[in-house]
């Protein structure tokens, strides 16, 4: 049996998904910036996704910029709010994704950035106090920077309260949605977003397409030089297919939002009373509640001499999961986010993360699995 629970990672795009692309893999096949029919129809189909997304928000069109993903929109609000937007300091927390954690760092050290690390207390939730002591205590024009979910741990952000508050200081606030957008609603008027960045392969729409929102006062330079497309905001011809793609996954998840959340939280609840019933000392990283993202589950193991093989074991027995995130190209390092937890490191932590493919079968067999590799 083959078991893929590491959705956090990427999703399997979903056949109707597909369905809407491959036209525009085929017969669509014209440049969007062209002034002749075949290019016409493609920036049709690229004007209609824009408009698409942007309803799904409660944004404007033309605050919606196509990009190649969930990292390149991070780089480009948190650089370009430095660069274009006179931004002097960033708040942010030590457990953010690394492109927006190096982001930081790159605007700290090279642009000479002030940055600031918001409290966060043993299970990922910031200290929502520490942020308005710290949104009260300078003048400097700021950025906070907080992701909406921990794509590790699955802490979730009151997004509403940060964004109330970084509206009454006024602090420029962005957020990356990548593990968010398409399972929870998004309002980004009520939210008080500057910006906010998605990924389609988290949603199961097609890799290497993306968007940033960026309210429309606020106009930053392209880091990528050339044409003028994307309004000038992104060089380079658009991944019409992609982007095409990302709006119809983004549509077919908001179509079954409820349908789908109900369906993965009782895998997830499943997989939670399972692991509880099968071992002694068991543990979780990050919260069990309602401020957990649903897709997500990760799991404190006891000691124990085969805890350094666990994944590789588990992988010989087809089951799929993560050790941390997948976004590092395969290198096996220690979690940067468990370690910002001051979590025991003598215990081995596993994300495994769900969709609306997961099945309570594949949590009794991953449970084998798990059993068999500790009794042996």
């Amino acid at each position: 049996m083959k078991v893929y629970f590491d959705n956090a990672a990427t999703t399997a795009i979903a056949p109707e998904v597909l369905e809407v692309m491959m036209p525009y893999l085929t017969e669509h096949f014209g440049n969007p910036s062209t002034q002749y029919s075949f290019g016409r129809e493609t920036k049709a189909a690229l004007e209609e996704a824009r408009k698409t997304i942007a309803e799904l928000i409660n944004a404007q069109p033309g605050e919606i910029i196509f990009t190649s993903g969930g990292t390149e929109a991070n780089n480009t609000a948190i650089k370009g709010a430095v660069k274009y937007l006179g931004v002097q300091r960033i708040i942010t927390t030590p457990i953010e994704h690394h492109c927006v954690e190096y982001s930081v760092d790159y605007c700290r050290d090279e642009l000479n950035i002030e940055t600031e690390q918001v409290q966060i207390d043993d299970k990922g939730n910031i200290d929502l106090q520490d942020l308005e002591n710290l949104l009260k205590s300078s003048d400097k024009k700021t950025l906070v920077t907080l992701m909406h979910a921990n794509n590790e741990i699955g802490t979730l952000l009151d997004i509403e309260k940060v964004g109330a508050l970084c509206h009454q200081y006024n602090a420029l606030f962005h957020s990356d949605t990548v593990q968010t957008f398409a399972h929870f609603p998004f309002d980004v008027q009520r939210m008080h977003l500057d910006f906010m960045s998605a990924s389609a392969h988290k949603f199961h729409g097609p890799k290497g397409v993306g968007f940033l929102y960026m309210r429309k006062q606020h106009k930053v330079n392209p880091f990528i030089h050339g044409g003028g497309q994307e309004r000038g905001s992104r060089a380079g011809t658009e991944n019409v297919y992609g982007i095409v793609g990302m709006a119809a996954a983004a549509k077919l998840a908001y179509k079954n939002l409820e349908h789908d959340k109900t369906a993965i939280l009782e895998v997830k609840n499943y997989f939670i009373q399972r692991l509880k019933d099968t071992f002694q000392d068991i543990d979780f990283n990050g919260n069990l509640d309602e401020r957990s993202l649903y897709t997500v589950l990760n799991v404190s193991f006891p000691p124990s001499d085969k805890s350094a093989l666990l994944l590789f074991m588990l992988d010989m027995e087809g089951v799929c999961c993560s050790g941390g995130s997948a976004c590092g190209s395969g290198a096996s390092v220690g979690s940067h986010v468990i370690k910002a937890l001051h979590k025991d490191e003598n215990r081995v932590s596993i994300r495994f993360s769900f969709s609306k493919n997961s099945t309570k079968a594949e949590v009794d067999y991953v449970l084998i699995q798990l059993k068999k590799i500790y009794d042996n």
